[in-house]
């Protein structure tokens, strides 16, 4: 009886996000790229089978943030067998170390947390070793610490454009795929646009405007459970949804899973400071791209 439940409660809730997303990107300003939102469902901590739930829902696009979590997850029979068109997503903190174990997971589809020349260096060589002969390019995007924050990884936003330019021109196994930030947790939308996420538009136009790169072309990766309407709405192509989909999670004692965690809690167990008040505001902010 629990996995009928948990069907209907996943497919509902992953059916309401998709609708709100669809009706947020038809909100947006016609002067923003015409892409498609990416909704990538974030599964830590949740078993195999509410991803599958999740993937027989039509959802494809799915987030992990420690690399052994999506090794043991992306390595299930059940998910192997279940969900052949899968697409791993990794949205934590990647350490060098540990770029050879995540590389090889199946199926993996975009590394959203490259945050230094050195590592997209080491992801670039480690690619090449790994994938051979074959000319498929890993689709990475460059991670932002776009509020300044000691305790949220990412790279400067002044050394954006540099380090852009180095994976476009340096990193040759690499597809340079965009622009991803976390943002400071609990922003009020009540006060307007969320600084975090004008950072990150800026960082991107300084980027195309330097590198001749079409707008289109450079996705930006912003948004989580509580703001993922407003970060569409202002220009985000790809929102990393967890809690609302698959319900809260639950944190085990020891750190068996998690082997190399971010200094940062995570953000969906601390976005419940914004109100349902500022959720109601945001969907009425208009915002427009410098």
């Amino acid at each position: 009886m629990w996995k009928v439940a948990m069907s209907e409660e996943v497919g509902k809730a992953l059916q309401s996000v998709v609708e709100r997303v669809n009706q947020a990107a038809a909100r947006r300003p016609k002067a923003l790229p015409a892409v498609s939102p990416r909704l990538v469902a974030v599964s830590k901590t949740k078993p195999p089978d509410m991803v599958v739930e999740a993937y027989r829902q039509g959802q494809r696009n799915f987030g992990e943030n420690y690399v052994n979590e999506l090794v043991d997850k992306a390595s299930d029979p059940l998910i192997l067998d279940s969900c052949p068109e899968i697409k791993w997503h990794f949205i934590g903190h990647l350490q060098k170390n540990n770029v050879n174990k995540l590389l090889g997971v199946p199926n993996l589809f975009l590394v959203e947390t490259v945050d230094s020349m050195k590592l997209a260096d080491k992801v670039n060589s480690s690619w090449q070793r790994l994938r051979g002969s074959s000319t498929q390019r890993l689709k990475v995007m460059l991670q932002i610490n776009t509020s300044g924050e000691q305790s949220k990884h990412g790279l400067p936003p002044e050394e954006t454009v540099n380090t852009v330019r180095h994976i476009v021109s340096q990193c040759s196994a690499l597809h340079f795929s965009g622009l991803m930030t976390i943002g400071r947790y609990g922003y009020d939308l009540t006060l307007g646009p969320n600084p975090d996420f004008q950072m990150l538009l800026s960082r991107r136009q300084e980027v195309c405007d330097s590198l001749k790169l079409p707008l289109e072309e450079v996705e930006l990766s912003m948004g989580m459970s509580t703001d993922f309407e407003h970060a569409i709405e202002v220009g985000a192509t790809n929102v990393r949804v967890g809690s609302i989909i698959f319900g809260n999670r639950e944190y085990p004692n020891s750190a068996a899973n998690t082997p190399n965690p971010s200094p940062a809690p995570s953000p969906e167990k601390s976005s419940k400071t914004v109100s349902e008040e500022a959720a109601k505001k945001m969907q009425h902010l208009t915002v427009s791209e410098h």
